[in-house]
């Protein structure tokens, strides 16, 4: 498979995966809704949309995608994940990224917040970061590039292909991550 060719599946097995298809969709990416390994596989780039990581890991573990998943990876192709997603491709789970994440780091639902966050890679203004129930990163690997800071604390990271990061961009509508992490894929 040529990893730049194709469309950027969004992970649909729970979470808001319907705002980062849209999100592609207005880059000019065709979106694709992944439930299957096969549906994955025809996809040159992946998101693991926020939601609730156990719930995504469990329905993950049910479809059998975690092989899949990382051999998607593997074969370089680009995954961002957001939020639960962050959750899901660190250590403790998938190990997609050499990091140690902390669920719900920030609090609740009702101690949601939004600020700006400098992120190494995107153009223009600091990129306005949604936090709802958030994850940060307590440790990476010496491979891992940590592209944005709150806090003095990781809440964007890189590690090759693999990008993560803390917050919600889709519900912001700002474009400029998945730009970054889909920079090497064709649009429809």
């Amino acid at each position: 498979m040529n990893p730049l060719g194709g469309s950027v599946g969004v992970l649909a097995l729970q979470g808001d995966f319907a705002r980062h298809s849209a999100l592609l969709g207005s880059l000019g990416f065709e979106a694709v809704e992944v439930r299957t390994a096969s549906e994955l596989d025809a996809c040159s780039g992946l998101v693991m949309p926020g939601g609730e990581s156990t719930t995504i890991r469990k329905a993950i573990d049910r479809d059998g995608l975690a092989e899949p998943i990382k051999s998607f990876l593997d074969s370089g192709r680009p995954v961002l994940g957001t939020c639960a997603g962050m959750v899901l491709m660190g250590c403790e789970h998938l190990g997609l990224i050499d990091m140690s994440v902390e669920r719900n780091a920030y609090g609740r639902q009702i101690h949601s917040f939004e600020t700006d966050v400098e992120v190494i890679g995107v153009e223009g203004s600091p990129v306005r970061a949604l936090f709802i129930r958030a994850p940060i990163v307590r440790e990476v690997g010496t491979d891992v590039e940590v592209l944005g800071s709150f806090d003095d604390t990781p809440v964007a990271v890189r590690q090759g292909n693999a990008f993560a990061i803390s917050f919600h961009p889709e519900l912001i509508g700002d474009a400029r991550i998945h730009e970054l992490a889909f920079r090497g894929v064709s649009r429809t």
